[in-house]
Formats: structure tokens, C-alpha cells, sequence
């Protein structure tokens, strides 16, 4: 079997199935990314790159779309070559909604085409409206956010099969597509993401173990989508209650979902200006590897994962898996995961004194809560342990390329 895997950042969300995949002397696998993608290439990797960039004299409500179609074009030359040679996959796997995909039907129109669905967009019902709390939007917002389907509508036209990580994320893609839609998470590794009470985290002359007032933040940038104003806002309140806690942040000081300040300021920049905070007990570690991440979720007392309704992270699945808990929002992407109070705790996105009065009990008395940690390792175990669901994957892959997925399957 030939599979072909494009996605502009490879491997992605691919790395754990490819990775699976190499096992198997018949599986011969290709890839394609953009040409500035610093990943290493874990198999055989075609570079692709936009001839021009989206022009400002077209509609702003298109402008993505013309972006997609760019990329997709881009992905198109780069592999007509690969085609003409007589390379042909049984199955096309690209991740939805930038356009990497677009034309690859039109490449190979016999293989079939399975996309990564990770997002469908509104105006409102999800992550759009739910930091202006519902408020009506301007017109040129909405025809914005609706026009940014375009791609992924072309995927969903053209797939015979999708791929959707949580029950969440698919129930935001229209009706009509779901029963050609399987929910199969890209799975956690939770081997290496364990429990493991003998580990210890140093940042400068502090040492951190198990059992310490630490609380720690995990997110791609800081920003409202993932509560990083809140969170501050809680920590300046829990310093007050708790002189002794320990707060750590891992993630860049950047804006990676929405919308930046209109200041100029980032968000961290606004909170270290605006809030009260003891800075010495306030530990920004930047973007990190992995091994960090697991040392500090093992040493973490408490953990906060806040998000709008949106794309679910891999950290909160990968720090459940660790032993630490979670203090989750309460929103649906959330709650799909976390039951508050039998796997780890809910609090509301926008109230930071409810965090912060949360974390200073969980503090206060932390082995109350290993009934909860214990409880969420052991469904990251049964139900989303890399090694089941990249088999689960493989069995899905191959149903596809058959031709033989059916409603069973979703």
C-alpha cells in the first residue's frame, strides 16, 4: 500500500501513525510540506512553495480562500513530477482547511483522499463569539469567518473519507458529513508521559519535586483563546493566598489563535504591567522540548488547562497521562475529557477568582486529590493510549483505501 501524507508543518499531527507505519515492510509512504519547514523528515519528503503571496486587491472576505488556493496550486507542481513517473498512492492524507490538499484529487483521482478534519469555523456558537459573549458581530467579520470554510468545504466535497480528533471538533462540521467522518484521536504517549514521584525540575537555584505548591500553564502562545489573561489574573490572587506557590508557563509570548491586542502589548506584557504579582514566583519558560513538559507536569501540583470552545490540546490529554491534574474550563471541548470531580476539576473560563480560590485548596491539601489523577491517567490508558489508536488508525487507513469504510466507522 502507497500512502501519501501532506501537511505544511509535517509530521504534525501525522508523526505518531507514520511513525506506526515504518514497521511494515508493505507500506511505502511519501510526504510533502512547505519548503520552510524545519521538522525533521521522517520519511521521504517533497518540498513545496508559493509562487506568490495573497494580493491585497482581492476581497478581504477571500483572501484566505485565494491563500488556499495558492498553497494547493504549490502542492499540485511540486508532485506533477512524482506522478508523471508513475508513483501512484492508494490513499491521500493531508491536513483540512489551508489547501494543501485542494488539487490532489485532481493528481491521483483513483486514490482516495482521507483529510484531518480540525476545524469547521462560525460566527457564533464557538470560538468566535465566546470571548465577546455572543455580541453581534460586524458584517465584514462574519462574511470573514464564513468565507474561511471555503477550503475545508472543497475537502469535505472531495474526501472519501475524514478524520476528526474529538466528538467536539466534529460536531462544529456540517450534518451532512458526518456519517463520512470517524472521531480517532492521534492517540498520547503514555509510556513517556507518566507518573514518576522521584522526579525533580530546576529553574535557577529552585528546585521543584512532587508535593511542592507548584502550579503550572502549558500553551502554544498567550493568549484569550487559551485563558492566559484569566489564568494571570488567578495567579495574582492565589500569590495573595498562597506566598509560598510557585507558578510555571511554558509557551511563547506570542498570539497563535485570534486576535492580538490592539495595543501593540502582548498578553504577557499586559499582565506583568497590570497585575500584582510576585515575579520571582513566576517562572516563563519559553517554548520547551518534551522531556521538560513531562518533568514539570510530574512535579506539578496543579494544572491549568483553559480554552474557548475550540481545538482540544494535546497537552491536557499529555498531562493527564503524566499524573498531574487538571483544572480544566468548563466548556465542551473540556468536558468531553474531564468530569469534574472524578478526573479532575471545572471551573468557569471567565471567573480567575474561582481558579484561584480552586488552586488554593488543591494546594492546601494535594493528596486529596490523587483519586482524580489516578482516575485520568487511567483514561488517557483505556481509551487514548498512541499504541491502540495508531492500530485503530491502520485498521481505518486500510478500510478507506479499500473502499470499504462504512458507518460503522464513524
Amino acid at each position: 500500500m502507497r500512502i501519501l501524507f501532506v501537511h505544511n508543518n509535517f509530521p504534525g499531527q501525522y508523526v505518531r501513525i507514520v511513525r506506526h507505519l515504518k514497521k511494515f515492510k508493505n507500506i511505502e509512504m511519501l510526504s510533502g510540506s512547505l519548503a520552510t519547514n524545519k521538522n525533521p523528515a521522517i520519511i521521504d519528503r517533497i518540498h513545496y512553495k508559493n509562487h506568490r503571496e495573497v494580493s491585497e486587491k482581492t476581497h478581504p472576505a477571500v483572501r484566505y480562500t485565494e491563500g488556499a488556493v495558492i498553497r494547493g496550486q504549490a502542492v499540485y507542481s511540486a508532485f506533477m513530477n512524482t506522478q508523471k513517473k508513475g508513483w501512484n498512492p492508494d490513499i491521500m492524507l493531508s491536513h483540512s482547511g489551508f489547501g494543501d490538499g485542494f488539487f490532489l484529487k485532481d493528481l491521483w483521482p483513483n486514490a482516495k483522499y482521507m483529510p484531518y478534519l480540525e476545524w469547521y469555523f462560525h460566527s457564533y456558537g464557538s470560538d468566535a463569539s465566546f470571548l465577546d459573549h455572543g455580541a453581534p458581530k460586524k458584517p465584514n467579520t462574519e462574511l470573514n469567518i464564513r468565507m474561511k470554510n471555503t477550503a475545508i468545504l472543497h475537502d469535505l466535497a472531495s474526501m472519501d473519507w475524514g478524520q476528526c480528533p474529538t466528538e467536539y471538533q466534529k460536531s462544529q462540521y456540517p450534518t451532512i458529513f458526518h456519517d463520512r467522518i470517524s472521531v480517532l484521536h492521534d492517540g498520547v504517549d503514555t509510556e513517556y508521559f507518566s507518573p514518576d514521584d522521584s522526579t525533580t525540575f530546576s529553574v535557577g537555584d529552585l528546585t521543584f519535586r512532587k508535593g511542592d505548591p507548584l502550579v503550572t500553564y502549558i500553551a502554544r502562545g498567550m493568549e484569550p483563546y487559551r485563558g492566559f489573561p484569566q489564568f494571570m489574573e488567578a495567579v495574582a490572587r492565589l500569590q495573595e493566598q498562597r506566598p509560598d506557590a510557585h507558578v510555571i508557563v511554558i509557551g511563547e509570548d506570542r498570539v497563535a489563535y485570534g486576535a492580538k491586542r490592539e495595543d501593540g502589548k502582548t498578553y504577557k506584557e499586559w499582565s506583568l504591567e497590570n497585575l500584582t504579582l510576585d515575579e520571582s514566583r513566576v517562572h516563563f519558560l519559553g517554548r520547551q522540548p518534551l522531556q521538560v513538559l513531562r518533568d514539570v507536569l510530574r512535579v506539578s501540583a496543579a494544572h491549568v488547562y483553559l480554552t474557548v470552545p475550540f481545538v482540544l490540546s494535546w497537552s491536557m490529554m499529555e498531562a493527564m497521562s503524566a499524573g498531574a491534574l487538571i483544572v480544566g474550563s468548563d466548556t465542551d471541548p473540556v468536558r468531553e475529557i474531564i468530569t469534574d470531580g472524578e478526573n479532575g476539576l471545572l471551573v468557569p473560563f471567565f471567573e480567575p477568582d474561582v481558579l484561584a480560590t480552586r488552586l488554593a485548596e488543591i494546594l492546601a491539601d494535594p493528596d486529596r486529590y490523587t483519586p482524580l489523577r489516578e482516575r485520568a491517567r487511567a483514561l488517557m490508558l483505556e481509551r487514548y493510549d498512541m499504541n491502540d489508536l495508531t492500530q485503530q488508525y491502520l485498521n481505518l487507513i486500510e478500510r478507506v483505501a479499500s473502499g470499504k469504510a462504512s458507518g460503522s466507522d464513524c
